[in-house]
């Protein structure tokens, strides 16, 4: 039986001002273990305000959002901040890599966070699946655009998250290496079974996941 790590029921979100603003439509969405689904939209569209509300980090107007079966809706702050932490991985665009830190040690940042140690092969072995063992003590500015990126994926999966979400995650890169991140996100949710939402304007780098979901007008057309 296909397990079912992150759902959403019926999720709305309007942003309230002089003129209401509809962002995000009522829908409902599911997304399995080890699936890489892609939310392809223009700028505008609502994919952003999804994915902030599939992370946690808004609250939707209607429905409920259920993680591992479990409906956060009603947690508290500090139980949303543990759940971040612990079930949710996080790729920006900008990277959003400690500067001060190396590659390795921007890795095992949220394990530590969390209060845990990490297990240092592991890790070095998801930096030579990832390609950047011989970024492992070089900080975020001796590194390339692709390293840096590959760098935030490898710290996404290390904690072992039940959902990754990608918030363009090509977007600063060049075309040969938004493409080789799009592919490396792929294997990641073949080989770790990784449940990976990936928001992006591109569609060529949509065409690496299994799923597309498209959003226009706050409106969901899968």
């Amino acid at each position: 039986m296909e397990k079912i790590v992150l759902k959403a029921e019926n999720i709305s979100k309007t942003y309230q001002g002089k003129v209401p603003v509809p962002a995000l439509k009522p829908c409902n969405l599911s997304f399995q273990k080890g699936e890489f689904c892609a939310v392809i939209g223009k700028s505008g569209s609502g994919k952003s305000t999804l994915l902030r509300i599939l992370a946690t980090l808004d609250s939707s107007d209607s429905g409920k959002l259920f993680i591992e079966g479990e409906n956060v809706g009603s947690f508290k702050e500090a139980e949303l901040a543990r759940l971040r932490r612990r079930k949710i991985g996080f790729i920006y665009q900008d990277y959003n890599l400690f500067p001060e830190y190396t590659a390795y040690e921007n890795i095992i940042l949220p394990i530590h966070l969390d209060g845990r140690r990490e297990d240092e092969g592991k890790i070095s072995e998801l930096m030579e699946t990832l390609g950047i063992l011989s970024c492992k003590e070089k900080f975020p500015h001796e590194m390339s655009g692709g390293e840096k990126q590959r760098t935030a994926i490898a710290r996404a999966l290390a904690v072992e998250p039940a959902v990754i979400l990608a918030d363009e995650p090509t977007g600063n890169l060049d075309a040969e290496n938004a493409e080789k991140i799009a592919g490396l996100l792929r294997t990641a949710s073949e080989i770790y079974e990784q449940t990976i939402v990936m928001v992006t304007h591109d569609a060529q780098m949509a065409e690496y996941a299994d799923r597309l979901i498209k959003i226009r007008d706050g409106v969901i057309e899968e």
